[in-house]
């Protein structure tokens, strides 16, 4: 069984203690990456900014990867934003989704991009590459994080401007929002850059930090560790370096048990 299975077939084959819910919508932004929704289980609780195990059945056999919540903890539906890999064990065949369909979801979710995971500060930074933007999608549509934080710098980096839409729709989306866009004021700012492209920012965040010019565009001072709070997600390489970065500032990592003034995200999806 390699395509999405249909209801009934479906439902047969999940395994015990994992959600089986319905795909509601599919947005495909470039053949790189899509958005998608489905129902969300009745009592699933997370918090903003956590994962989920997520996935299919692939030749009989449930095939589950990490993927961040997208959508934030008060929302009736699920969201998640996914890159399309043409091999990917799990993706290859996640793209092909359509409304209607069922999503294997595991009941737990967890993660360390939570304010909970934070000291208390005035300003902070999402730091995101890619898909790595999912799990700020929730959390700069909580409105905890404006209460906790006077002000809230969401940075994507993508190679190419195409990718960076998803990004704009959030922000767009919030504006339209009667009761978020009240919340959120103009507390949320939007630093997107590409490296392949033209566009009016360029270059890796980790470049646009160590070089300053982050922080002259956005006419705030540099990193401080008294007020400045940083979460990570992206590639690998974005996660080191950026890690790098803000410890030189004088910030160090924290964790659900540990809070501190910054926190990385280590789950991966393939």
């Amino acid at each position: 069984m390699n395509a999405p299975a249909k209801t009934e077939e479906f439902v047969s084959a999940v395994p015990a203690g994992v959600f089986a819910e319905k795909v509601l919508s599919v947005t495909h932004y470039t053949d790189r990456l899509f958005r998608f929704t489905m129902t969300r289980p009745q009592g699933f609780r997370f918090r903003s900014g956590e994962f989920a195990m997520i996935g299919l059945m692939v030749d009989g056999k449930p095939l589950y990867r990490a993927y961040s919540i997208a959508s934030p903890a008060w929302a009736d539906e699920l969201e998640f934003f996914s890159i399309k890999v043409p091999d990917g064990p799990l993706t290859s065949h996640l793209q092909n989704i359509k409304p209607g369909d069922e999503v294997l979801m595991r009941k737990k979710p967890t993660g360390t991009l939570v304010l909970d995971a934070l000291t208390p500060g005035k300003r902070l930074y999402m730091f995101s590459t890619g898909t790595g933007i999912a799990p700020f999608a929730s959390l700069i549509r909580d409105p905890e994080t404006y209460e906790k934080f006077e002000e809230v710098i969401l940075t994507h980096t993508t190679r190419d401007v195409a990718e960076l839409k998803y990004g704009f729709d959030l922000v767009e989306e919030i504006r339209n929002d009667e009761i978020l866009s009240e919340v959120v004021g103009d507390k949320l700012r939007h630093y997107a850059t590409v490296t392949r492209e033209e566009f009016p920012f360029k270059g890796r965040i980790t470049d646009l930090i160590e070089s300053g010019k982050l922080f002259a565009d956005l006419g705030v001072p540099a990193l401080d560790s008294a007020i400045d709070r940083g979460m990570i997600c992206g590639s690998s390489a974005m996660l080191k370096d950026t890690k790098d970065l803000l410890e030189k500032a004088g910030l160090n990592e924290g964790a659900n048990s540990k809070p501190a003034e910054f926190v990385i995200e280590r789950a991966f999806v393939g």
